[in-house]
């Protein structure tokens, strides 16, 4: 009597499950379709141009006689040319400069801007816009600069100091894009650690200045610790953006003085389409794809403890 009982009473529940999940599909239907479209071109312009990099690393390609398998043969070829060793190197000495020189600037500006009393605004602005620039316009720009006759030489002479070769010495030259990408590429950066300063409640801050805190020992004990979470993601996400930097080096470089800017990304790019050898250049693409794929989890993971 009461296993019959207990049937009964377990039967609607089981009945009421897939009404439940049509009554949600329907519901969620034409959410579901505008999710669609965005879902599609995501596959289409990420996953699938993965999967054939990664099914091009194993052939020779040539798209006049057909490819052709060639196992792992693209992936000995990358790894025992020595322009990957070089590349390699410069592609860490960049990204070490890019954190050096360019990672504390737009924490400091987002901090400064957030004790400022007067002018924020336009402060924000100003800082911003560097950011907007079209990319033929930053680069005629900052040649302009870095030229020998240049407005940055020309202050140089005023002060009695040598002239530089920004873009021909091999001992500035990768100096010399980081500095620029760090001037047009703080702003968007600064508006990032900006919201986040603003997020942090400002009793925190009353209080501290009813102790006698000053302006660093607020920023010291209240700013830096709130944001340390973001500084880590920020942090990764940098490197993550770094190890692809190819742009300014082919742009105002294409890789030189003697190689010294030749940066794993352009690389990849001289092997696809200067050296038309897409085999390689792929494989180096799916070595890359691997070691960003291991930073991706570190930061997922890193997410995931602080939650």
């Amino acid at each position: 009597m009461n296993q019959t009982a207990s049937i009964h009473e377990t039967m609607p529940a089981k009945l009421e499950r897939k009404p439940h999940k049509q009554n949600r599909w329907k519901k969620n239907f034409w959410g579901y379709m505008f999710l669609l479209p965005a879902i599609i071109i995501f596959v289409m312009f990420m996953w699938v141009p993965i999967f054939k990099g990664f099914m091009y690393s194993f052939y020779t390609v040539d798209f006049v006689k057909g490819n052709t398998f060639a196992g792992l043969d693209n992936y000995a070829r990358a790894l025992t040319d020595p322009d990957v060793l070089i590349a390699v190197k410069n592609t860490l000495y960049y990204m070490v400069l890019c954190l050096v020189i360019g990672f504390w600037v737009p924490i400091a500006f987002a901090v400064a801007i957030s004790e400022l009393r007067k002018f924020g605004g336009f402060v924000r602005v100003a800082a911003y816009l560097p950011f907007v620039l079209p990319a033929v316009v930053l680069y005629g720009l900052w040649r302009w600069l870095y030229d020998p006759v240049g407005p940055i030489n020309a202050l140089l002479g005023t002060m009695g100091a040598d002239q530089i070769s920004f873009l021909t010495d091999s001992r500035w030259s990768m100096i010399s894009l980081v500095f620029m990408e760090t001037w047009q590429q703080f702003g968007s950066g600064m508006l990032i650690y900006l919201a986040a300063v603003l997020s942090i409640p400002r009793d925190w801050y009353e209080a501290a200045e009813i102790d006698g805190a000053g302006v660093w020992a607020r920023i010291r004990h209240i700013t830096l610790p709130s944001l340390r979470n973001l500084i880590v993601l920020m942090l990764i996400l940098q490197i993550i953006a770094t190890s692809q930097g190819y742009q300014s080096q082919l742009a105002l470089l294409d890789g030189g003085p003697n190689n010294t800017t030749l940066t794993y990304a352009l690389l990849i790019v001289k092997y696809a389409f200067t050296r038309l050898d897409y085999g390689t250049a792929t494989a180096l693409g799916m070595l890359m794809f691997i070691v960003l794929g291991g930073l991706g989890i570190v930061q997922f993971k890193l997410n995931k403890e602080d939650n």
